[in-house]
């Protein structure tokens, strides 16, 4: 009886630990990245406005050309949902909304994840002119890990495994927009 005692006291200071030691861990995560393309901002912040135009750069899209994708508002407006489903873990379920757009600079969107797991994200994607015909493109994405799942943030490298495919995806668009 004491052992089991002394093994039930030792997982409580365990589980208090790792509960205390999360609520003092960071809980938000910002990964952002850039290219410069050889193409006017205007034409830049044209293409990348379009819902539908980011199928055409994203990774996440390219991992799956059976994805099935559904547009609903008009596509570069502030409303415009593209939803997408895929049986692949990596792609899932969920939407993307336009939020905000502030006239040839920048779109900002809501990311909702349905599956594989259920979460929530805030992106967006700004264009500022370098020169006549250069453009840095910025893309970015912040989302919230609620206490006390937030322990496991250290361990999710989230600006290293984020951050590889937003800079594939922005070489994607540069190779897409130079053509």
């Amino acid at each position: 009886m004491l052992i089991i005692k002394k093994i039930l006291l030792i997982l409580i200071l365990i589980v208090s630990i790792v509960l205390i030691a999360a609520y003092f861990m960071p809980k938000d995560y910002a990964v952002e990245r850039e290219i410069t393309i050889n193409k006017p901002a205007d034409s830049v912040f044209n293409y990348v406005r379009y819902l539908k135009n980011q199928n055409e750069f994203s990774v996440w899209a390219n991992i799956d050309p059976k994805m099935k994708s559904t547009y609903t508002g008009t596509d570069g407006s502030v409303g415009a949902i593209a939803a997408w489903e895929s049986d692949i873990k990596d792609v899932g379920v969920g939407e993307q909304e336009i939020t905000k757009i502030t006239e040839g600079k920048r779109i900002d969107f809501a990311l909702r994840f349905k599956e594989p797991m259920n979460d929530t994200a805030v992106g967006f994607m700004s264009t500022e002119a370098v020169s006549a015909n250069q453009t840095k493109v910025k893309w970015g994405i912040n989302g919230v890990f609620p206490y006390p799942m937030n322990i496991m943030m250290p361990m999710m490298k989230m600006d290293e495994m984020i951050g590889k495919d937003l800079q594939k995806g922005l070489e994607n668009l540069k190779t897409k927009m130079e053509q």
